[in-house]
This record gives structure tokens, sequence and C-alpha cells, in this order.
């Protein structure tokens, strides 16, 4: 076997998800926000002028696919790095040969590092000096924020795009693309594939194409073929490969159930809304979707008026991620009943949508020139109060001339938010007093 024969034959070998990766821009799916017509990174990519970037997003939603596009379509080197196993050395070599392939033939060379954020600063400063004299196009991929999780000068070197998870429809489009592909999918095989095992590969994939299509496959070369030669996928079938159990009921009573759990919370039934999330686990919902809606609905619906709230809800979806099905269903459901017993205040929204407003209707306002960064060292030239010199709080405008009277959060007299209120009365009749203040401070 020769070495084409030997690289045709791994090809085969490979799972389907690699097989029936898209080769170019218009074979892609999903991210239109990203690479549609008219994008910012699909006429850099077309034009040829990309600069270093960082494509962050969740698993199996095209960063790894994008990157080895671009590096097709520009006709440049391209070294692939995992930031797991490669460190500086490997970074190193990369740049000679990139400066080598610059200065003889003048071929740019594009370095992809995968889980790029699991590089530390040594690390990524390696790379810094040959980004910015163009000597190597970085693309770094990661399923984490980078700004959180990178350091600061290799982000700033870049752009920075954010990938989502996958629609149902973008995975449906995957999937069948797959089932017709005789060259690199499953076209060489008789497969007939159920509408509703197709929907439930693509539900259940929770945004991720990758693991719809390995499910597909598994489905596939695991099933008996008729005595037609037909292989049938049902959802039966579909439920077996992807390990995950479909819906008990329609789509359109999963949401109403979805809706009555969370209005159960918001309006503090703590029995309904334990049984309506039991309700979603035993029918096959994603029991972290109902994770994700205790922690929302602890900053949305409870808010200040007790900030314990938020910790609980946090803890108990990190104890879910933690421990898994079953046992991980009890600190849900404590998570639950907080938040539903809970005292309920919606003006921390209420403050972000007024705060939100404010900013798009006043677009040139000026920051006080005291407390500007360039002279806040200076408070006797800018004016600057600093309020631990005055007992914790002095009265002084922090907002912009155009809207320093706005109120944007107004606490009630639920649970802590009643403390809250007594602050700022406080604070108010301390302001109005002529002749100085005494301040108290609340522990």
């Amino acid at each position: 076997m020769d070495l084409f024969d030997l690289q045709q034959h791994e090809e085969k070998l490979a799972p389907l998800a690699e097989r029936m990766r898209p080769r170019t821009i218009d074979e892609f799916i999903g991210q239109s926000k990203i690479v549609g017509n008219g994008s910012l990174l699909r006429r850099a990519i077309s034009a040829g002028r990309l600069g270093s970037c960082i494509f962050y997003g969740p698993p199996g939603t095209g960063k790894t696919t994008l990157a080895n596009i671009i590096a097709e379509n520009t006709n440049a080197n391209f070294v692939k790095l995992n930031a797991v196993t490669a460190g500086v050395a490997d970074a190193k070599k990369v740049i000679e040969e990139a400066k080598s392939l610059l200065r003889m033939y003048g071929k740019q060379t594009y370095l992809l590092l995968d889980e790029c954020h699991r590089w530390n600063k040594a690390q990524s400063d390696s790379v810094l000096q040959a980004v910015e004299q163009g000597h190597i196009i970085f693309i770094g991929s990661t399923t984490e924020n980078p700004y959180a999780n990178m350091t600061r000068a290799i982000v700033s070197r870049c752009r920075v795009f954010e990938f989502s998870r996958l629609t149902e429809k973008d995975i449906l489009q995957g999937l069948k693309r797959a089932l017709v592909d005789t060259e690199r999918g499953l076209g060489f095989m008789q497969i007939n594939a159920d509408d509703d095992a197709l929907h439930h590969l693509a539900w259940a994939a929770g945004g991720d194409l990758r693991t719809a299509l390995n499910a597909l496959e598994l489905a596939a070369i695991t099933t008996n073929a008729g005595k037609d030669g037909v292989v049938h996928i049902t959802k039966e079938v579909a439920e077996q490969s992807i390990q995950k159990k479909a819906l008990s009921f329609d789509e359109s009573m999963y949401y109403d159930i979805i809706s009555a759990f969370i209005k159960s919370m918001r309006g503090s039934d703590s029995n309904a809304a334990v049984y309506w999330a039991m309700r979603l686990i035993d029918a096959g919902c994603d029991p972290m979707l109902i994770a994700r809606r205790i922690v929302i609905h602890a900053a949305e619906d409870v808010g200040l008026a007790d900030p314990n709230a938020l910790n609980v809800a946090v803890s108990a979806m990190q104890a879910y991620e933690k421990i898994g099905l079953p046992e991980g269903r009890i600190p849900l459901t404590e998570g639950i009943i907080y938040v539903a017993e809970a005292p309920k205040s919606n003006k921390v929204v209420e403050a972000m949508f007024s705060a939100e407003d404010a900013v798009k209707t006043i677009r040139h306002e000026s920051v006080p020139i005291y407390l500007r960064d360039t002279n806040y060292k200076t408070e006797k030239v800018s004016g600057y109060k600093y309020p631990h010199d005055y007992g914790g709080w002095v009265k002084q405008q922090y907002l912009p001339d155009e809207i320093k009277d706005r109120v944007f959060y107004e606490p009630t007299e639920n649970g802590f938010e009643k403390v809250i209120n007594e602050r700022q009365e406080e604070r108010k009749h301390f302001a109005e007093k002529k002749h100085g203040y005494t301040y108290r401070h609340h522990q």
C-alpha cells in the first residue's frame, strides 16, 4: 500500500464527523452572524487579509473547521498545535519555519492553537513578537471566554469571534447532508432515517454537530439491514445511539411545562416548581436547562431581595454538573425550593433595562473630570472626594451631567432590599443637612 492509498484508507476509517468536515466557506453550517454573506470575517477571508484571531464557543460549533477552511482558501502554510501538549519549544520551532517560508517563498504561516486558554503567560508571550511582526498568523480555538481565561497581551492582538450553539435546523442540515454524501458520508449505504429520529438527534445533540453526526454513524453501522437491504433508523434507535431519551410529550407541551416551571418559581410556589421540574426530567429534558433557569431566576426574580439566592442557585448548577443523574436532582431541588421561597424583587432587571435605554439615548456623555483615570491621584486639583475619608460615603455626582438625576435602581421593601432602601434614605438625609453629618455603617 503506497502513501496515497494509506491516506485514503485512514480517511475512510475516520469518524463521520471528521469526514464530513466542511472544506469551503459555502459548505460551512451555521454561525451566519460570523461568516454570513457580507460579514467582516467572510470579507477578510475572501480578500486573504485575515489577521490573528480567536474563535471561542461551545464544542462542535465549527471553530476548528473554520480555521481549516481559512488555511485552505489562503493557500498558506498551516500548522496545528494543541495547547495541552505543546509548549514554548514547539511554538519557537513553528515560528522559525514560518520565518524561512516567508523569507524564501513569501508564504504565510497560520498557527492554529486548539484549547488556547490552556497556555500560561510564558507560553503566550513566546508568540507575541511573531504575531506583531507578521511572521505568523495566530488562530486560537477555545471553549473558554478568552477575556477571562487568556493573557491580556495575546487577546489584545487578536480579533475575537464568539461562536454560538448550532440550531436544530443547522444540525438537521448537517445530518441530511451526511446521509446523501456518497464520497465522505453515508450515501454509499441504503439508509432510511425517520424524520422523528433525525429531529431527536438534532435536539439531543445540544447544538453540537459533531455529537449528532457521531450518533448517526453509530446508528447506521450497528443497525441490521432489513430483507430489502435498507438500514431503518427509528427514533428508538436514535435514542440508543445518542444515549438521550426522547421527550415523552410534543414540542408544544414541552414549552408549556417549562413555562409552568418558570412561573411557579416566580410565584413562590415551591411545590409546583419542584413538580414541574421533575416532570421535565422524567420526560427527557436536559436537567442543565432547569439548572440554568434556577440561576436566571435567582438574579431576575429574587435579585437583591435575597443576594444569597444566586449563590445557592450557582452552587446547585455546579453540583449537578459534577454529580449528574440521579443524585444531581437533590441539589437542583434545593436550589428550586430556595429560589421559589425567597422574597422577590425584579428591580435588578429593571435597573439593567433602564440603564441600557439611557446608554442608547445618551451617546456623547462626558465623564466628570474628578472621576477620570488621569486625575484620580490629584484629589485637590480634580475635586474627587475619597469616600473612606468621610466615613465610607460622601455626597458626590458620579453620573454624567446629561443624566445626573436619573435613577435606575429603586429597591423594594422586600427582604434585604429593605435594608438597601434604609441605607439610601439615610444617605439622602445626610445630604440634606446643611452642617455636616454622622455616618452610621450598616453591618
